[in-house]
């Protein structure tokens, strides 16, 4: 069959004013955006929040007890734990004197609301005091002044910043890359593989100028969006959207970019091959990215506040990375014409894209001889690969693990669970009402992971009235019960570490036991907060990855006009997916000795690699389908694969690198979810888009386009 040869007659003409203008504006807008944009780049981790228990819904126990708790207290507080130790002998007196003196004074600190005395231990080897911080203070500056005036006291002991906000802390100084070195390492690996991608010295400028224009715009409407409360942000949804927008408008660039070439080959004008490529890269650019945007949006579905930020987040930023494709980097092309790709600039030569020769005709050849062999081999490998899943720890981890490397308040935890019990410090909230504080105080004191029992109290010297013992102390003699409505409030010291799998254990217990006593008493606090945070994210991925799969399926239907084609592309995916598990197991437990993972990094991969592996599929498939309207189904095949092969993989080993870069930031989540997504990305891009699905899609023929009918031009 002859193949049609396209001229220069043949390409829409365009007015030289309009063909100077519109890029113009375009150019002019998209500069004035990054502009302004710019500076928030260092504004947006102001607005972002690391506590936990602001991002659980407001249906679970502990959100309740949180809000609850104003009611007893003056000031809703966190609580800041400084712990002091020296293994090699006891603190005598003097010692214990010292720290009295030190830590006295930090009630004096903006945001301090009560200083304990030191609470010292019975091996008397460790000291801890409890400097509860009102909850809307900034918790940087507050620790940075604890440590300042502790390092001035000279003290002859160690110390440590553990508790809520030591943690907080440590979170807050791993997450302080992400304005600067994590944008710096992504933007130079992306950079890096353009340099080799194009061999140019401009085009790689002008597609890292798209992706760092399209997230300027991000950035500054997200930063609006959070500070109106319109949103929710956190340290992992900012670096994860930094990543996002640069990763898909760097592919979305790739994309056109390869287009405008082939009809650059075809069009004696630039601008009729620039709006030949723009009408031909349109729907599969716009139908990659909206995948992406459907599956994000399917978080609002979350419980997890968040989940559910990151939806909007990353639809914002995918929305921007398509915007600026579309229109910021047709205006730069055009405007710097076939120089952009000096010294290798393509020539008019009115002759067909089919001639490529190379790595990807040799493979496409290589499908259409073997491919039946080739799909169920390399499906078997994958199930093979996907058998890992077994060995995958997603049930949540503790929070002294989550930052990776130094954690003064990791370190600080262990001094309390060595010489306290392990809650000290970080007490858990029980609302209960009066009448039924007997019963309740008996089941407290016979569960074996509860260490002690008090009471919120009025006229006590320490605020609380300590029960469950026979005789009180004389200065707790002449307290009262604080009782608000009927109900009071208990606190609960864990003998476990507040955000360890026991103390959640003991929790779920006391729950079981005690809405037995009454169904109206509510149990909150760290160990609850955590508790509450993993079933929520379990909740999470049975509700939103069904959901994800549906809408995707009906997009792809949708675009390619058939049932059958989206299915196998939707089960490649996902035996991708199951596959990228497995092994990212394996290599968590067996290699990096990881302690577990959140349940959300399972439902975060899923989106990013669902919604991004099919994307690969969709460049793919709609080539094809392109083609086998002029040539058949397993010709199309062969044409779409030799076609989409270079930039595909270009574009895969792009967004690959850039979710590595997030590793950086020393996170356990960031780290396990930049592991999975580049595997993830690498196995769609390498297998699933080079072997299986052509393989698959060369043996069905025709049929794969069921129920519809390629009518050959």
């Amino acid at each position: 069959m002859k193949t049609m040869k396209r001229t220069a007659k043949d390409s829409p003409k365009v007015s030289k004013w309009v063909r100077i203008l519109i890029p113009t504006l375009l150019i002019g807008v998209w500069f004035a955006v990054g502009g302004i944009g710019g500076p928030y780049f260092g504004k947006i981790g102001d607005v972002a929040s690391n506590d936990q228990s602001t991002f659980l819904p407001a249906s679970a126990e502990s959100t309740k007890v949180n809000e609850e708790l104003k009611k007893f207290q003056d000031s809703s507080t966190i609580p800041a734990i400084i712990v002091f130790s020296d293994d090699s002998a006891a603190l005598d007196a003097q010692v214990i004197t010292a720290i009295t003196k030190a830590t006295a004074p930090l009630a004096d600190i903006s945001g301090a609301e009560s200083v304990s005395p030191p609470i010292v231990a019975e091996d008397e080897k460790a000291a801890l005091v409890v400097v509860n911080m009102k909850s809307d203070t900034d918790y940087k500056e507050f620790s940075a002044e604890i440590r300042s005036d502790l390092d001035d006291a000279n003290l002859s002991v160690q110390y440590q910043l553990s508790g809520p906000v030591g943690f907080l802390s440590d979170l807050g100084k791993a997450f302080s890359g992400i304005d600067g070195i994590l944008l710096l390492v992504a933007l130079s690996v992306v950079f890096i593989i353009l340099i080799i991608v194009y061999r140019s010295p401009v085009l790689p400028f002008l597609v890292l100028i798209t992706s760092m224009f399209a997230l300027c715009a991000a950035i500054l409407t997200v930063y609006y969006l959070a500070a109106a409360d319109i949103i929710t942000l956190n340290g992992q949804v900012q670096g994860i959207l930094f990543i996002l927008v640069i990763g898909a408008a760097t592919d979305y660039a790739l994309l056109f970019v390869a287009r405008y070439r082939e009809e650059l080959e075809r069009h004696e004008k630039t601008y009729q091959a620039l709006l030949t490529s723009w009408k031909r890269s349109f729907e599969p650019i716009v139908a990659a990215g909206g995948t992406v945007i459907a599956g994000l949006l399917c978080l609002l579905l979350s419980d997890l506040t968040s989940n559910k930020a990151l939806g909007p987040v990353g639809a914002i930023g995918i929305a921007f990375a398509i915007l600026a494709a579309l229109t910021l980097l047709p205006s730069l092309l055009l405007m710097w014409g076939r120089k952009a790709f000096w010294p290798r600039a393509p020539r008019f030569n009115n002759t067909s894209a089919e001639k490529k020769q190379g790595i990807w005709q040799k493979t496409a050849g290589f499908v259409s001889r073997r491919a039946r062999p080739i799909w169920i081999i390399t499906t078997f490998v994958l199930l093979v690969c996907s058998l890992g899943l077994l060995q995958l720890k997603a049930d949540g981890v503790p929070q002294s693990e989550f930052v990776l490397g130094a954690s003064q308040a990791r370190d600080g935890q262990k001094i309390i669970d060595a010489h306290f019990p392990g809650g000290s410090g970080t007490p858990t909230y029980i609302i209960v009402p009066e009448n039924e504080l007997d019963e309740t105080v008996t089941r407290l004191t016979e569960d074996t992971g509860v260490a002690s029992v008090s009471a919120k109290a009025d006229n006590s010297p320490s605020g609380t009235l300590p029960l469950g013992t026979e005789e009180l102390p004389y200065p707790f003699r002449q307290a009262t019960i604080k009782t608000v409505d009927g109900e009071l409030l208990l606190e609960v010291t864990l003998n476990d570490a507040a955000d360890s799998e026991a103390a959640q254990a003991t929790i779920e217990r006391l729950r079981t036991s005690l809405h037995e006593v009454d169904e109206s008493i509510r149990i909150g606090g760290t160990a609850a907060v955590q508790l509450d945070t993993n079933t929520s994210a379990e909740h999470d991925r049975a509700v939103v990855i069904p959901a994800v799969l549906i809408v995707i399926t009906l997009i792809l239907m949708a675009l390619l006009r058939s049932i059958l084609a989206p299915l196998i592309l939707l089960a490649t995916t996902m035996l991708s997916f199951a596959a990228t598990l497995g092994i990212s197991a394996l290599v968590f437990n067996g290699i990096f000795n990881f302690p577990g993972a959140d349940p959300s990094v399972v439902l975060y991969g899923f989106i990013f690699l669902v919604a991004l592996g099919i994307d690969y599929n969709i460049f793919l498939m709609t080539r094809v389908r392109e083609e086998s309207k002029k040539h058949g189904t397993r010709k199309g095949v062969q044409i779409g694969l030799v076609a989409t092969g270079g930039v595909i993989t270009s574009a895969g080993i792009v967004l690959a690198a850039t979710f590595a870069a997030l590793a950086v930031i020393p996170i356990l989540f960031l780290a396990q979810l930049a592991f999975i997504v580049s595997l993830g990305v690498l196995i769609d891009t390498i297998i699933i888009r080079s072997l299986l699905v052509p393989a698959i899609a060369h043996d069905i023929g025709d049929k794969i386009w069921w129920p519809s009918k390629i009518r050959r031009k």
